[in-house]
């Protein structure tokens, strides 16, 4: 017998569909211009080219510090996520059993809650692989910081073009961690899935709207872009 009603499948398939059309939207899509992650695109372009005209780089190295720190946060966060999804797969019974003595307790076999929490851990070992590639590319590009040629050449043919290297890999790290943080969001999503399909359906679409107006109806979209 599956495991899992059509409508189970349909609130996967709406899942999977969010959240692939919103990042394909948003990365490969002229309409993911003009949002958030795109206006800080080009800042970290302004940045390097302005950074160029600097003697001393301390603050941009600080700053630069200061993304790592974020980024490692956010890629141990998803180490003891996975731990706790794991953790869930090995008390099956125990967390069963309780959900049972619940009033209006939630109604599921030990097959959909394994297949769930596996689900789960997946989203967030992903997550960590983001993160984890996030915070290397950080490292290369205070490695090429270092290699920055001096002020007095910034000029140069070959000044330009470290610039303009540095900040491809840069928006490269921005664009991983920003993948991880999506995987966040859409991991607070499914565990809607938890309760019901159609709870599932809800909290995917409360989170693609959430991200939507962060990218393109929020405070901190038309604070970049004022002129």
């Amino acid at each position: 017998m599956d495991p899992f009603t059509t409508l189970d499948l349909v609130a996967l398939a709406w899942f999977v569909a969010a959240w692939t059309i919103y990042a394909v939207t948003m990365e490969w899509s002229r309409h993911g211009h003009g949002g958030l992650n795109w206006q800080m695109d080009l800042y970290r372009d302004v940045w390097m080219r302005r950074m160029l005209e600097r003697e001393m780089r301390m603050v941009d190295m600080q700053i630069m510090a200061a993304l790592q720190n974020g980024t490692a946060f956010f890629a141990s966060t998803s180490l003891i996520a996975i731990g706790g999804a794991l953790t869930l797969l090995r008390s099956t019974d125990e967390v069963l059993t309780m959900l049972a003595a619940v009033p209006f307790g939630i109604q599921t076999t030990r097959t959909q809650w394994d297949v769930k929490v596996v689900g789960l851990a997946v989203i967030f070992i992903y997550a960590f692989f983001k993160f984890a590639w996030s915070y290397r590319l950080f490292n290369y590009v205070a490695i090429m910081f270092g290699a920055t040629p001096l002020a007095a050449a910034k000029d140069t043919p070959e000044a330009q073009a470290h610039a303009g290297r540095t900040a491809r890999l840069f928006t490269s790290a921005g664009r991983h961690f920003n993948r991880g943080q999506r995987a966040f969001f859409f991991a607070l999503a499914y565990l809607g899935w938890f309760i019901s399909p159609w709870v599932f359906m809800v909290t995917t679409a409360a989170a693609l709207a959430v991200m939507w107006r962060r990218q393109f109806a929020s405070d901190a979209r038309r604070a970049v872009t004022a002129e």
